[in-house]
């Protein structure tokens, strides 16, 4: 069986959508699995493009915000400051789904280790597919 990029981004959007909230037969998605889901999430998105192309152009314009409102911020700076965040910000496991698909864009764009864990995520999402 083969989902392919658009129905692995497909899949994993439903899953994350049903799966954050819970109910039904299975337990809600906990912290951890959401933020990795995100992530794959992410890079499906990105290798799907067509419809779930909005989401990395939204992602793109957020990051040339920050960028704006702080002048010279770095890429890797940004990657820390929203891993921080994450980490230590008391969040519905919502948000962590959300800020997952943020940070993998903006870990991509880090390089260094960040970009090898965001290729490492790319990877094994599209083994997936």
């Amino acid at each position: 069986m083969n989902l392919g990029p658009v129905g692995l981004a497909f899949v994993l959007t439903l899953l994350l959508i049903f799966g954050i909230p819970g109910g039904g037969k299975l337990k809600p998605l906990g912290w951890w699995p959401t933020l990795i889901l995100s992530m794959l999430a992410g890079s499906a998105y990105k290798a799907a493009g067509g419809p779930f192309g909005i989401v990395p152009d939204f992602v793109g314009s957020l990051i040339d915000t920050a960028r704006g409102v702080v002048p010279g911020v770095t890429m890797p700076a940004l990657a820390f400051g929203l891993a921080i965040f994450i980490l230590w910000k008391k969040l519905t496991t919502k948000q962590v789904g959300v800020l997952g698909i943020i940070f993998w864009y903006v870990a991509a764009g880090a390089g260094g280790s960040w970009a090898y864990v965001s290729d490492a995520v790319a990877h094994m999402g599209a083994s997936l597919a």
